[in-house]
């Protein structure tokens, strides 16, 4: 019988995510960010078997919040698809209350691309559909920019009710 713990959730570098979402195929490739990011990755018996990837804001602004009081869920994935939802879990119980705390974020955003997901992943982890947004046209493939669904989620529950309220 091992002494070493059978699930863990650490701190990985980015690197290593990157090398994941690349075997794993992740649609959107590797989280090639310009300012530093933070990465985490779930592991069974010291393997990974999903990782995500937290960012600053890309632009000033997203669904209303400002970079300074959200930050970006910006890439789950995982070896078995049914894994993705552990990690987001995992992710913002542990993670996100982290940076809040630390950095003063309020909410964390992530996007679901309307054609390859159904937001299920966000949607039964509490989260709630805030906006829609259409991004530009991808620079490493030149396809147009799909429509993508924005999620939220803050620790706040009066925060959730009153976005939640606002519709």
């Amino acid at each position: 019988m091992s002494l070493l713990p059978m699930v863990t959730f650490d701190v990985i570098e980015r690197e290593e995510l990157n090398r994941c979402l690349t075997a794993w195929g992740h649609l959107m490739g590797p989280c090639i960010r310009p300012a530093k990011g933070w990465s985490h990755g779930l592991r069974h018996d010291g393997e990974l078997v999903a990782v995500v990837a937290t960012d600053g804001l890309i632009r000033p602004t997203c669904a209303g919040f400002t970079r300074d009081q959200a930050v970006e869920l910006s890439r789950v994935c995982a070896v078995r698809r049914d894994l993705c939802r552990v990690a987001v879990r995992l992710w913002r119980e542990f993670v996100f209350r982290q940076l809040a705390a630390g950095e003063g974020y309020t909410w964390a955003v992530s996007y679901q691309d309307q054609r390859l997901h159904v937001g299920d992943l966000y949607r039964f982890d509490g989260w709630l559909p805030v906006a829609t947004s259409r991004s530009g046209t991808d620079k490493r493939s030149g396809k147009k920019g799909r429509r993508k669904v924005i999620w939220a989620w803050s620790p706040d529950p009066l925060a959730m009710a009153a976005r939640r309220a606002a519709g």
